[in-house]
């Protein structure tokens, strides 16, 4: 079956086509076009490089964030668009559990850490386990500092993962050799990874409901922050 995942949660966008078989093609982009102008392009690409058309895709895969706000709204939106009119079903999953996917084979324990904007950090932990991963925590927003305590007070080694790991890297040295930083090839979650970790789920069947699946927001975005603060304001 060949699935199309799409990643918009990130400053880094992705597209991948792939099957049980590996991915048959992808594109991705860091910067310049924005969400709305690379996805469809981006899919048009894939496909008539490899030599498929839409009709081809059995199932969309989309990475729910948490992340962007404007980037999780628009791949979910158009995951969910595709889902309906090719009449095929729908996978959604947490970018940070794609991100510790692609880190599955680490011995240390995992921490997804991922930019949050606004001088905060989304994070979870993992462990591995045989054939993936296994979430241990909720997935949370915090300061930095207050993801270094997390890391401080727990015995492992941890491997963490992520472009906040990286932005932030001054405030996790300092935690010692414990604590190893991963390299920019694990900053963002790729499109390819959502494929891998979709087939499974769309071969058991556990498909999302097209009309219920929604962005994993944290925390309201900073637009609806604002907007409140303009009514408060206005009724005081």
């Amino acid at each position: 079956m060949l699935v199309l995942g799409i990643e918009t949660s990130t400053p880094q966008s992705s597209v991948a086509i792939g099957s049980e078989q590996g991915v048959v093609a992808s594109a991705l982009v860091s910067r310049g076009a924005s969400y709305n102008e690379f996805l469809l392009p981006a899919m048009r690409f894939c496909l008539d490089q490899s030599g498929i058309g839409f009709r081809n895709v059995g199932a969309v895969s989309v990475s729910l964030g948490p992340g962007l706000h404007s980037g999780m709204r628009i791949g979910v939106a158009t995951a969910k668009a595709l889902s309906q009119a090719l009449s095929v079903p729908i996978v959604g999953m947490a970018s940070l559990d794609i991100l510790a996917y692609d880190v599955r084979y680490s011995s240390r324990l995992i921490c997804t850490c991922l930019d949050a904007k606004r001088g905060e950090v989304f994070y979870a932990f993992y462990r591995p386990s045989p054939g993936g991963i296994q979430r241990i925590t909720d997935y949370r927003v915090e300061k930095p500092y207050q993801l270094a305590t997390a890391i401080q007070s727990r015995p492992e080694e941890v491997l963490l993962v992520g472009n906040g790991a990286l932005l932030y890297r001054d405030e996790f040295e300092d935690l010692g050799p414990r604590v190893e930083i991963g390299t920019m090839s694990h900053a963002f979650p790729h499109a390819g990874s959502i494929v891998e970790l979709a087939l499974p789920r769309i071969f058991r069947e556990d498909f999302d409901s097209v009309y219920d699946l929604e962005p994993l927001y944290l925390r309201r975005s900073a637009r609806r922050i604002q907007w409140e603060r303009i009514q408060g304001s206005r009724s005081a």
